[in-house]
């Protein structure tokens, strides 16, 4: 039992992952936090389920899983979408705020707003009834030591662990990574090195706004669509952020499994309906022994 809670767990952290990679880059580049990111997942996963209702389905199930190729073309709409709806929140709400020379608590008040909004936009078009992206049955794969992993977990694990590599790879071997990395070190001495901090943040609210949608469609295709469900992410996600420390991804990428770990090994001593305190004792438990993370630098 423990052996298959940990598989669940770490399918639960890959999706944390994606989404605390996001709060992270928003912490050490946007330099303040984002509550409203988590409604970026949201967004993501009900545009992906948007696309699906328009073609009326996922299509042909692909054996053994659970949907069809249609939701290939959905999740790439809705990776665009999502990108293009995060630059636009920053347009309209956190630029203006910026060119006044907002603080950071502004713009954390700033971002709770927005993310009301946007999670009763979801609620007026969608209403509060769960959805799925597909209603067909799927069997579950056994694995060595009775553990079963349904075929729809290992593409969102495949995507995942392929998500990472890729944004890896963009923050490491591109122009619009270096520059993000250095505008999170240091934004003075990147302009006076004619990085423009303005472009490295639109980038960024562009890889987040992706990676916001990837992880909400990812979530949506191991459980239900609800309204809620950037808001029932947001501590999970914050506390992965965290525990990795701010602006390290590989950071994020550890915390996000750990703090999946965690909330499933918790059903073993706690009922499922109280696992949702984890994180914040997680969080709880870094403030007080390693403020910085497992990979911060203190400051």
């Amino acid at each position: 039992m423990i052996a298959q809670l940990i598989v669940d767990g770490i399918m639960t952290g890959a999706i944390l992952s994606l989404g605390a990679i996001g709060i992270t880059l928003g912490l050490a580049i946007l330099r303040f936090a984002n509550f409203a990111y988590a409604e970026l997942l949201t967004v993501g996963a009900y545009a992906t389920l948007a696309v699906v209702l328009a073609m009326g389905g996922t299509g042909v199930p692909i054996d053994p899983f659970s949907f069809g190729a249609y939701i290939g073309l959905a999740l790439l709409v809705s990776l665009a979408a999502t990108g293009l709806a995060a630059l636009v929140g920053d347009a309209l709400v956190f630029a203006p705020l910026r060119r006044r020379s907002a603080g950071p608590l502004v713009l954390i008040f700033a971002s709770f707003g927005l993310a009301l909004v946007v999670r009763n936009l979801v609620l007026l078009i969608f209403g509060p009834q769960p959805e799925y992206y597909s209603r067909e049955l799927q069997m579950a794969i056994l694995l060595p030591g009775d553990i079963r992993l349904m075929p729809d977990q290992v593409v969102v694990l495949a995507a995942a662990v392929l998500a990472l590599g890729a944004l890896w790879w963009v923050l490491n071997h591109t122009r619009h990574g270096l520059a993000m990395r250095a505008v999170a070190e240091n934004p003075g001495l990147a302009q006076t090195c004619a990085i423009s901090p303005k472009a490295a943040i639109r980038v960024t609210w562009l890889i987040t706004g992706v990676l916001g949608a990837l992880g909400g469609t990812l979530f949506g295709l191991t459980v239900q669509l609800r309204p809620e469900m950037g808001a029932n992410l947001l501590l999970p996600l914050f506390t992965a952020a965290v525990l990795g420390g701010v602006g390290s991804i590989p950071g994020a990428v550890i915390g996000g499994l750990f703090v999946g770990i965690a909330e499933n090994l918790s059903t073993l001593v706690l009922p499922t309906a109280y696992k949702a305190i984890v994180p914040f004792l997680i969080m709880l438990a870094c403030f007080f022994i390693r403020p910085q993370g497992l990979f911060g630098q203190s400051r």
